[in-house]
């Protein structure tokens, strides 16, 4: 098929909001017809629907040029599961006339203007053609052909009697940013590399390129390191589940009872090898110098006391001792050999420097070295495990607490509670995942009862529309600095999810939202439009075995919210009228929700008042901001009294920067007073009626 002209082109670029409504109003027809061809997601940059189908067949052919053959053969073998056609794939050299009836996937004559990741899908009633300068761009513009299929494309089984025919349609396709990513946190909870591999797969299907993998932590060491071996004997390993969690949620266990697991050099290479052939790069991390306690626990003499660190956050490598520094250069050459991947994190959040206070050795560290504070070790930590890494080829990336004290020369910086316009402002890279756009160990929901056990300690509501609505690139950001925003990521941690089954529910689909955020044009987003598409995508995530948390539009209320106006230094009360909220006796959970500024708030507790006299409170303590905790409140509401005026109190004060006790306020270029912060209180009553 003949490519677009000029002004085919134009006429298509100045109609991106057309195609939006167009996609819409398709998803609705394509639900009665068969057809998926608008429910693809992400949603692709330019796409123009035609009249007719191509329709698959027992005789329809794959043809690939010589460098495409990887992607042709996986093509072949993900219709085959479903279809039961014979799919092969045979060279083409594509000199003479092109076969009718095949799918063609080639590199030729591709368009450079679509970059590395992009791709043209031509679907015409005789022909399918892929074409994109890389095998990443062809096997992106596959998912993209897969999902104009019916979800049954994504079947184990063969699918009998099925109508495997798709619209015609032309795409031409590219991502907005280059990081498009997923953290898993497997040190809390350990998760089996063929687990591991089900959500690359699941991946892939989003067109997402980054798995970040939090392989070590306090609780468990994950990867096997051949000069250290207690560092899996002994660390990769604890006495019981934890977290409060029932001891039969999950199945890691060893034959001597206790809880964890590890993956070895082979597994590693097995799930890395895996991984590339999903074009995705998967990033380790190893942490450092902080987060260390089960490394810590196996070779106790890198600690500044020389023992085991017993307490949650005391799991520190001694900054003073050069053994600490011998010791892990050891571990990356081992990780460097494993990970193929230009990146290296080391984590470096939330570092209890205390240890550091007290050590003679890090105290004449700091002497020798010139070192201010604390603060400045941990940056002389940092740059000077960051040159032994970019030695050998490699990039350092870190959380957000890598600024302090000076960020190292050469890193990447990932924005989890602040630092990305400081960072980015100085010319380093950055990937986005704060905590109240990107943590999807968050609740989905204010509605408690209905979601999964979590904790009424940590996190906020993190709901789909809100991570569909977030935008990687800050408003505040120069334009010149921009390009520095490499992407976003979504971040699964483990603490309360015990096994892949809860992993897939607080992934899917709010993962599905972050990857159009990071794919699709930022002026095509339309929330309705993604949520009807989401409902074809729904069956197929049914189809791959996906446990995903079906969507439905939250009743949650919306009770008021608060300003910088509102907000003292010293605690003090604030009012919002809920008269009209109190109609049933029941429980109520009050959710505080951080919207925006750089402070937050602390919270001392929470009432009801029944015509000014207080009827019931749940107290402790609360911060709302960036790194939220506490941050909901519990009401056992009795029968209201008709009539009477109710109040909802709440004991505020103006919080710190980050969440609450843990480090110093990360600098921001643009410093604002710390009681600039802004949020919304929500209410969500359940009647005892209703209550399980």
């Amino acid at each position: 098929m003949a490519p677009l002209s000029v002004a085919e082109q134009s006429r298509l670029e100045n109609n991106m909001k057309n195609w939006t409504l167009l996609f819409s109003l398709l998803t609705v027809q394509t639900l009665a017809e068969g057809p998926v061809a608008s429910s693809i997601i992400p949603l692709p940059q330019k796409i123009e629907f035609r009249a007719g189908t191509f329709k698959l067949s027992q005789k329809t052919k794959i043809l690939a040029d010589l460098n495409s053959t990887n992607t042709a053969e996986l093509l072949a073998g993900l219709l085959r599961k479903s279809t039961s056609y014979p799919f092969v794939f045979r060279l083409q050299p594509f000199s003479g006339a092109t076969p009718k009836n095949c799918i063609v996937l080639t590199t030729r004559d591709a368009n450079t203007n679509l970059g590395l990741e992009g791709y043209e899908l031509t679907v015409a009633t005789n022909i399918i053609v892929i074409r994109g300068q890389t095998q990443a761009g062809l096997f992106y513009g596959m998912q993209t052909l897969l999902q104009l299929l019916p979800p049954e494309i994504f079947s184990t089984n063969g699918v009998m009697k099925m109508n495997w025919q798709l619209p015609c349609v032309r795409i031409e396709d590219w991502p907005r940013f280059p990081w498009r990513g997923l953290m898993l946190d497997v040190s809390r909870h350990f998760f089996t590399k063929a687990e591991v591999k089900k959500i690359l797969d699941t991946m892939a299907l989003y067109k997402l390129n980054t798995f970040h993998w939090h392989l070590v932590d306090d609780h468990g060491w994950r990867i096997e390191i051949n000069k250290y071996p207690k560092l899996t004997s002994v660390g990769a390993w604890r006495s019981d589940i934890g977290f409060k969690l029932n001891p039969k949620a999950s199945t890691a266990y060893g034959s001597d009872g206790r809880y964890g697991g590890f993956y070895t050099q082979a597994d590693i290479r097995e799930v890395v090898a895996y991984a590339q052939k999903l074009h995705i790069t998967i990033v380790p991390e190893i942490e450092m110098p902080g987060h260390s306690i089960a490394a810590l626990t196996a070779y106790p003499e890198l600690s500044c006391s020389g023992q085991a660190p017993v307490a949650h956050r005391t799991g520190v490598y001694c900054a003073g001792k050069d053994a600490s520094f011998e010791f892990l250069q050891d571990v990356l050459l081992e990780v460097f050999e494993l990970f193929p991947s230009p990146y290296i994190h080391i984590g470096g959040d939330e570092v209890a420097k205390g240890n550091w206070k007290k050590s003679d050795l890090c105290q004449a560290r700091m002497k020798v070295e010139g070192l201010k504070n604390e603060e400045e070790l941990q940056a002389y930590f940092i740059r000077r495990m960051e040159k032994f890494i970019n030695a050998h080829g490699k990039t350092i990336i870190g959380w957000s607490e890598i600024l302090q004290g000076g960020l190292a020369q050469n890193a990447a910086v990932m924005d989890w509670i602040g630092g990305s316009l400081e960072a980015a402002s100085q010319g380093h890279d950055v990937v986005m995942t704060p905590t109240a756009r990107c943590y999807f160990s968050f609740y989905q929901s204010p509605d408690l009862i209905a979601e999964p056990f979590n904790t009424f300690s940590w996190g906020d509501v993190l709901s789909l529309e809100k991570v569909y609505s977030f935008e990687p690139i800050s408003a505040k950001l120069a334009p010149e600095f921009q390009k520095h925003i490499l992407g976003a990521q979504g971040c699964v941690w483990s603490e309360f999810i015990p096994n892949l089954k809860e992993a897939e529910y607080m992934t899917f689909p709010r993962l599905c939202a972050l990857a159009e955020v990071t794919w699709s044009a930022r002026e095509s987003r339309n929330f309705a439009d993604f949520t009807q598409r989401l409902k074809i995508d729904n069956q197929r995530l049914r189809q791959l075995g996906v446990n995903f948390r079906p969507y439905h539009p939250e009743t949650t209320g919306q009770i008021g919210c608060w300003t910088p106006a509102q907000i003292k230094t010293n605690a003090a009360p604030i009012e919002w009228d809920v008269t009209n909220n109190v109609n049933a006796a029941g429980k109520c959970c009050i959710n505080f929700s951080y919207t925006e500024g750089h402070s937050g708030i602390e919270i001392a507790w929470v009432a009801l008042l029944e015509d000014g006299q207080e009827i019931c409170r749940d107290a402790h303590p609360g911060f709302a901001g960036i790194d939220p905790g506490g941050s909901f409140y519990i009401l056992n509401i009795p029968t209201p009294k008709p009539g009477a005026r109710y109040t909802l109190r709440a004991q505020v004060a103006a919080g710190t920067f980050g969440r609450r006790g843990i480090g110093n306020p990360i600098k921001q270029t643009d410093s604002a007073d710390v009681t600039d912060s802004n949020g919304i209180v929500f209410w969500d009553l359940k009647p005892i009626s209703k209550q399980p």
